[in-house]
């Protein structure tokens, strides 16, 4: 998995691990869309993003699959389980080594990437367009994605920035608080 996915392309088959050390295939759900979220457990823009997926994940039922995605070096399993289940999630994914997160190149939480029925991939991005400058959102660039998908089109806006905290790729922990 050296090649970066880029839109419209096959995501090249992964597996991961979650948080009860369960392997999670990308291919064993072909023929569902998969939200692949890149999660943090401490971000609050990720926590804004959970609680606009919990209300959206119910009206698409069995169709789609939602996958957090925790990279950050930072987090540690026990913060991760808590944060997930208080937020109510199904599936926290592992991915400590950013072997996924690079090769999507996420770079913030929340950071969105959906896949197709068909394991292509068809939108990259932000949840909506809120930012610090503008706190109300005025599109959802996923949910809109989602829409189209699901009525078998392709999302209109099929790209934007991802918004939220870096994703913490290394932690030197301890190291950080001994230095003069």
């Amino acid at each position: 998995m050296d090649s970066i996915v880029k839109l419209d392309e096959l995501v090249p088959d992964f597996t991961l691990s979650d948080l009860d050390d369960n392997a999670h295939t990308l291919s064993d759900w072909r023929g569902k869309i998969v939200i692949l979220n890149f999660w943090s457990a401490e971000c609050p823009w990720s926590l804004r993003a959970d609680e606009a997926m919990a209300s959206a994940g119910e009206e698409w039922g069995e169709n789609v699959l939602l996958w957090s995605v925790a990279s950050n070096k930072n987090e540690s399993r026990a913060e991760l389980k808590k944060s997930a289940a208080e937020r109510g999630l199904q599936t926290v994914l592992l991915d400590s080594d950013n072997v996924v997160a690079d090769l999507f190149e996420a770079v913030t939480t929340p950071h969105f990437f959906v896949i197709d029925e068909q394991g292509f991939l068809r939108y990259k991005g932000a949840l909506d367009d809120v930012t610090f400058r503008q706190r109300t959102a005025s599109r959802s660039y996923l949910l809109d994605a989602i829409s189209a998908m699901l009525s078998g089109n392709r999302p209109d806006f099929p790209e934007s920035a991802g918004y939220g905290c870096s994703i913490v790729r290394d932690f030197a922990g301890d190291a950080l608080l001994a230095s003069p």
